[in-house]
């Protein structure tokens, strides 16, 4: 049970923010998961929105790369909801099965590929000791180039930011959706 209001449509928001929740529902094709809670301050959300439409739908960094971002972030949070919503994306987007169980049980980078290890490590460093050593860092550069480093850096960010919510307004996934071990 959420600790404040889920807001799933236009007329539980002040009138003059309704096209804040049009202009989310007609991105994401429904108001849930972070939104739902973000809108208890629309001006939020919007500006959450705008950010995450261009993250997730037309940033530089290719899908696969983009969901193993996503959901190194939601276990570095212990977001169930994010991981529930993000892991079978992942699968979808090529991200290979044994990538995704190495972050779901924190495992050994040595079990990833390359390219893999570059986005868990950085993920798990800049979550855990709050930056990146300039090995991690010159690794993704070398990987990504500069505006993707910085992708990948405010992909984790916003998913980060999203996680926070999901966590401290209690939003759970839907029963039976996949779990953090």
């Amino acid at each position: 049970m959420s600790r404040v209001p889920i807001i799933t449509s236009k007329d539980q928001v002040p009138a003059d923010k309704a096209s804040v929740v049009d202009s989310i529902a007609s991105s994401r094709g429904q108001i849930s998961g972070p939104f739902s809670v973000l809108l208890n301050s629309p001006e939020v959300a919007g500006r959450a929105a705008h950010l995450g439409a261009y993250i997730r739908f037309e940033s530089t960094l290719g899908p696969a790369d983009r969901e193993l971002a996503i959901i190194s972030t939601s276990r570095e949070f212990d977001c169930d909801y994010e991981w529930s919503a993000h892991r079978g994306l992942a699968l979808e987007s090529g991200v290979r099965p044994e990538a995704v169980e190495v972050v779901a049980q924190r495992g050994p980078l040595d079990e990833l590929t390359e390219d893999e290890a570059v986005i868990v490590g950085y993920a798990r460093e800049l979550f855990r000791n709050k930056r990146v050593s300039d090995t991690t860092f010159e690794a993704a550069k070398a990987r990504f180039g500069d505006q993707g480093v910085t992708e990948l850096t405010a992909t984790m960010g916003y998913y980060g930011m999203l996680a926070c919510a999901l966590n401290a307004f209690q939003v759970e996934p839907d029963a039976g959706a996949p779990r953090l071990p």
